[in-house]
């Protein structure tokens, strides 16, 4: 999905399945300074990221773009033969050479290493608030966890809670967790825990991570996520008792699917 200057583009397909760029529908938005949101849905998009900004281009106009979900960000590094798609995906986005470039929540530092000209917004930290205040969340006895050190570093930030950190050993090929321990004290026998990351996909951290807390004596978990994946709907966490609700953004879902999701619209933010 594109929007210019907050407005979808109906972008369709020829019947051989090539892009259709309407070009009145894109003059009828444009401006001198655009701004130019992309929700990632399929690899598809980068194509059609590609056409619109050229189009731009071709009429001096500038732009800006709003990421709502790096596509990649989880290949951030290299181990192995792995592939740096993270790496290959930014160099196409810098090579439309956009002003400036905002990511909503991104996985790393990385990601903004690698665009030019970009920064980080993070909604899950405004909205810890509010879904504090409908868990019934108590700062003195309750606690935030954070599956590892990656999200500890991402909402450094957040100030006020008290903080339990998962450490794990994934197989960085296979996506498998082999194993999380749980860093930190706990002073009482009953609490509510509200996970925070980035990003879900079908939850196998976040069941791990349950499993755990309740060990410790977790009463209560909830999960606040900035970027939900259709695939969670595979997944254990919305069948399981372990997790009571999950939080999430408009970035990756439209709408929830399932009464244990609550999705905020936060739009491009």
């Amino acid at each position: 999905m594109l929007k210019l200057n907050g407005v979808e583009l109906g972008l369709q397909q020829f019947p051989n399945g090539e892009t259709r760029i309407n070009g009145d529908e894109i003059l009828k938005q444009m401006a001198d300074y655009n701004t130019l949101a992309w929700k990632y849905e399929e690899d598809g998009d980068l194509i059609k990221l590609m056409f619109v900004k050229s189009y731009l281009d071709d009429r001096r106009a500038r732009c800006s773009l709003t990421i709502y979900y790096m596509p990649y960000s989880r290949m951030d590094r290299i181990e192995g033969t792995s592939a740096f798609t993270l790496k290959y995906t930014a160099a196409l986005i810098n090579s439309l050479n956009f002003e400036s470039v905002t990511v909503i929540e991104p996985h790393s530092d990385v990601t903004l290493a690698l665009l030019d000209r970009s920064i980080g917004k993070y909604p899950t930290i405004h909205l810890l608030e509010q879904v504090t205040a409908e868990i019934g969340f108590d700062p003195e006895q309750d606690y935030l966890f954070f599956p590892d050190a990656g999200a500890q570093k991402r909402y450094s930030k957040v100030r006020g809670y008290k903080e339990l950190v998962g450490f794990k050993s994934r197989d960085f090929q296979t996506g498998e967790i082999k194993s999380l321990e749980i860093v930190g004290n706990t002073d009482r026998e009953s609490f509510k825990v509200l996970i925070v990351d980035d990003l879900c996909s079908y939850g196998g951290t976040f069941m791990l991570s349950a499993e755990k807390l309740k060990e410790i004596g977790a009463s209560h978990i909830y999960l606040l996520v900035g970027h939900c994946e259709k695939s969670i709907y595979k997944g254990k966490v919305l069948e399981s008792d372990l997790i009571d609700k999950v939080f999430t953004t408009d970035t990756i879902l439209d709408q929830a699917e399932h009464e244990k999701i609550h999705v905020y619209e936060i739009g491009g933010l």
